[in-house]
């Protein structure tokens, strides 16, 4: 590393920025590259130094020294693989292409080192007599399981075999997730008819015109993001044009242009069907469930037709409900398609409770929603936010915050990041710059970097950020995954924060949603954006008394994506066939609206081909029977009890993946998670 390049490249050395958050206002597509290859190199000769260590393996010169390997690299890659998912663009995706091979490349290269495998291992076989803290025992355990489960006990052929499959499925994931981008960005459809838009609030009228503008195009432009595709969806009295919209989105990528994922979605399945079969599984989802709290395929399963059966019958009769709405106005004859879903439930839920998006959206201002959540943090943790514009953003839209604990002292920085934008993929995120750990040389408590990242609704020329319920319910989503990672309290950067069971990682989130609803929270900032007038208790009965609207419908919604995660996952022979015919299939028994065939989730399934939620997605319904039963104790107590709110934060949010999630569970809860707290609170179960 010459000095020319040292003072050139930010991420080399200290960073020299508050908190020593990351200089985004230096960072250059050039300076990745070759970071990425100092750390790979840095980090190859880190493990060099372990494996050549003269003394006798044991826990602080092989496990923690490997636990502390990596840090340039890991430093780099957290900004570049962010960056790649909230601001990117042709260059990064370019140089993506080239850095992802090189990377699972590194990353094989270290957990198939037979002498580093063999001192691991050496450390492990002596567990039962090393004087171990919980934690150090959870960190040798993790680092030999995840030896093992990268192809650590694999040999000769099957090693290769390994290495090229591990590589090719990081190239496949990365289009994938690159083609969805573009397909998504592509799309728009331009209305120059007044007509056209019937239906649509003002709000979504201007921020299309504002749309249309910003392409020097005269009329009214729609897109497949959210805050302009699901109003349009809801509101517009078009029949045609809401099934126009709606088959664009819903054929993403099935095109036959560069951007066609069906090819992608089949090697990605075998891809992993055979990483799994090679390392002794029968299939990918029996790999992944090893270490999960669902454990196996059977678990999943078990609870998906649990709920299918409780909520099946509540699902036929809210699309009956709504067929006979449409059928009063359309004739006898009209069959509700998915494209009418939104539209005619929307209608439903005003005609029964007198309540739609629209009439909460001027109480929702984000500015007072940021409040909002903000002081809820403050209410039940004590934490308090502080702005800081001297903290380097990637956008201009990104502001940053420093947060304090009770007593004043620095917690973590928070990064919020509202807004669609082109670089920027679709749906809502928490992400982490820099986890936290403990320093065991100096004793400091080294405090972590997260980040929150949406798709809101976005301000116009005339009016502010005004954002639906749904949105106010997906910001406290998000904010609960970013409390978990700035309480965390782990002495090991691998156990902090998230780290944890991937179907327990949604709790935190899941159990902050459950104040959307809740009359002293919303009391705390829902004001109309205009007058100031506080929501009116009228509104927010009718909020509470429409909160189980659908919900059956929600439910089996979720459901569906579990049964085709689990189809594509519990696979044991290579898929060659037709992709939209294997999805309708999958999950069929989920299913309550008319099938449309050249329909497709699959292709833009990110979650499950290019995110974390492979054999997973089951954790959000899993997460919902946790969260169900954690928050009946605040309901209890009061959702702003001190005591409740304590122990969430000291045996949930701060422990990370020290230790069993069950365990950790149980200590806040006193008892095993009951389904029967998510029957009730829906309404399902008396």
């Amino acid at each position: 590393m010459n000095n020319i390049t040292n003072a050139q490249n930010p991420f080399y050395g200290q960073y020299h920025t508050p908190h020593g958050t990351v200089p985004f206002d230096r960072i250059k597509t050039e300076h990745y590259e070759p970071a990425i290859l100092e750390g790979i190199k840095l980090q190859n000769a880190e493990i060099e130094a372990i494996i050549q260590n003269p003394e006798k393996p044991d826990f602080t010169n092989t496990i923690e020294a490997f636990e502390e390997s990596g840090e340039l690299l890991d430093k780099v890659v957290a900004v570049f693989g962010n960056m790649l998912s909230a601001e990117t663009n042709d260059d990064l995706q370019e140089l993506a292409q080239k850095i992802m091979p090189l990377l699972s490349e590194h990353s094989n290269n270290i957990t198939l080192n037979e002498k580093l495998f063999a001192r691991v291992k050496e450390v492990y076989n002596q567990k039962e007599t090393l004087q171990l803290t919980q934690e150090q025992k959870q960190l040798l355990e993790n680092a030999y399981n995840s030896f093992v489960r990268h192809g650590a006990n694999l040999k000769g052929e099957a090693r290769e075999e390994y290495r090229r499959l591990t590589t090719e499925l990081s190239k496949l994931t990365l289009t994938f997730s690159e083609n969805n981008l573009k397909e998504t960005n592509a799309y728009q459809m331009l209305l120059t008819k007044k007509e056209s838009l019937a239906g649509l609030p003002e709000i979504i009228i201007e921020a299309a015109a504002e749309t249309a503008k910003s392409e020097g195009k005269k009329g009214w432009v729609f897109t497949l993001h959210a805050p302009s595709y699901v109003p349009f969806m809801t509101y517009s009295d078009n029949r045609d044009l809401r099934q126009k919209l709606y088959m664009a989105y819903n054929t993403k990528c099935t095109h036959d242009n560069e951007f066609n994922n069906i090819d992608i979605v089949k090697k990605i399945a075998n891809t992993r069907m055979k990483i799994a079969q090679l390392l002794g599984y029968k299939d990918y989802a029996e790999y992944t469930l090893k270490k999960r709290m669902a454990e196996n395929s059977e678990s999943v399963y078990k609870l998906l037709n649990q709920l299918l059966e409780a909520y099946t019958p509540t699902a036929q009769q809210e699309y009956k409900e709504i067929q006979e709405l449409a059928r009063e106005e359309q004739g006898n004859d009209f069959v509700v398609m998915p494209w009418d879903w939104s539209y005619y439930s929307n209608k439903l839920k005003d005609k029964k409770f007198n309540i739609n998006e629209e009439m909460l959206r001027p109480y929702f201002e984000l500015e007072q929603v940021k409040k909002g959540v903000f002081g809820l943090a403050e209410k039940l943790y004590g934490i308090t936010f502080r702005k800081n514009t001297e903290i380097p953003v990637y956008h201009k839209e990104v502001e940053a915050f420093e947060v304090f604990d009770k007593n004043g002292k620095f917690l973590a920085v928070l990064y919020t990041d509202f807004h669609p934008r082109l670089g920027k993929r679709s749906g809502a995120w928490m992400t982490s710059y820099k986890d936290q750990w403990i320093d065991k040389k100096t004793g400091e408590n080294s405090r972590p970097h997260v980040s929150v990242v949406m798709n809101f609704t976005k301000p116009t020329e005339n009016k502010p950020a005004l954002l639906t319920f749904n949105e106010v319910e997906t910001f406290l989503h998000e904010f609960g995954h970013s409390l978990h990672g700035m309480f965390a309290n782990s002495t090991y950067r691998s156990l902090s924060g998230t780290n944890v069971y991937w179907d327990f990682v949604e709790l935190p989130s899941q159990i902050m949603e459950n104040f959307a609803i809740e009359k002293d929270f919303l009391n705390t900032f829902a004001r109309h954006y205009q007058t100031g007038e506080v929501l009116p208790d009228e509104l927010i009965k009718r909020l509470v008394d429409a909160s189980n609207f659908n919900i059956a419908y929600a439910c089996l919604r979720q459901l569906s994506f579990g049964l085709l995660d689990m189809a594509w996952y519990t696979r044991n022979t290579p898929f060659e066939g037709d992709v939209k015919a294997y999805e309708q299939e999958a999950w069929k028994d989920a299913q309550i609206l008319p099938v449309v065939p050249e329909a497709c989730m699959s292709t833009q399934f990110s979650h499950i081909f290019a995110g974390g939620y492979a054999a997973g997605y089951y954790s959000y319904k899993w997460a919902e029977v946790l969260d169900a039963d954690a928050f009946s104790l605040f309901k209890q107590k009061g959702i702003f009890n001190q005591e409740v709110a304590d122990s969430f934060r000291d045996n949930i949010l701060s422990k990370g993946g020290t230790e069993h999630p069950m365990v950790l569970y149980k200590r806040f809860r006193g008892q095993e998670p009951s389904i029967d707290a998510l029957l009730i609170r829906n309404g399902i179960k008396k």
